[in-house]
């Protein structure tokens, strides 16, 4: 059944029978991968990490040029094979069931889950908004399913929700540009509603994404959040480009 991949007991990398979605030794294999800037998960270069010391080794280059506007982001694998291939299964594969595996992925991800025990209840558990274009034409919001599912795995007390961070104006699809136009195109794209904006001030935020590639989205979404007085922000996505 289309969303519900579970049901095979099949693995979905190596096809081995029993399984889980993905088998054990296909988890093993293929979800460690190099150490990464604590702040926007970008993987840092071998020298830095062997010579620096482990302090300073956790934020890269341009994280020390300029500083973007979240505090941390944690990303569960690499995107490249098999997740890159799973997560389209996922997002444009019509499998929204694929949500609780990747929401498994991520709780499994150093500081994943202390991020979500760390919120309040006043604090928010936000996914990356579709515009209502792109919401019409994929038919669910991948952010947003993952966002609900690490809400009922993890038992955070943060809210989930799907209309204070909002985004009203449709963009080109990121995928189709280069990063200084990634950069261009979402920019001033999100914003908190207005008549709610009160309800981040002084607040934490977890901000829930499928993939971060050059991070513009990411970005965007957070500088918004920052703006209207979230005091923390951690973006979570399931894969980060190397």
């Amino acid at each position: 059944m289309p969303g519900l991949p579970g049901l095979a007991s099949q693995c979905a990398v190596c096809h081995s029978w029993p399984s889980e979605q993905v088998c054990r030794p296909c988890l093993t294999r293929f979800m460690s991968g190099p150490p990464c800037c604590a702040v926007c998960a970008l993987p840092l270069p071998a020298l830095l990490t062997m010579e620096v010391p482990p302090a300073a080794a956790r934020l890269c280059a341009a994280c020390l040029r300029q500083r973007p506007p979240m505090d941390a982001t944690l990303a569960a694998v690499p995107y490249a094979y098999p997740w890159s291939g799973l997560i389209s299964r996922y997002k444009f594969g019509e499998q929204p069931g694929w949500a609780g595996f990747f929401a498994g992925l991520l709780l499994q991800t150093p500081g994943a889950q202390q991020a979500l025990d760390e919120l309040d209840p006043q604090d928010w558990l936000l996914p990356l908004p579709l515009s209502a274009e792109r919401l019409q034409w994929r038919g669910f919001n991948q952010a947003w399913e993952l966002a609900s599912a690490l809400a009922r795995q993890s038992r955070t007390r943060g809210q989930a929700d799907t209309r204070l961070l909002l985004r009203p104006r449709h963009t080109r699809p990121q995928s189709q540009l280069g990063r200084q136009a990634r950069l261009a195109n979402v920019r001033g794209a999100f914003q908190v509603d207005p008549l709610r904006a009160g309800e981040l001030d002084g607040r934490r935020v977890v901000l829930v994404d499928d993939v971060m590639t050059s991070g513009a989205s990411l970005f965007a979404a957070a500088q918004a959040l920052r703006d209207a007085g979230a005091a923390h922000i951690t973006a979570v996505v399931v894969a980060r480009t190397q």
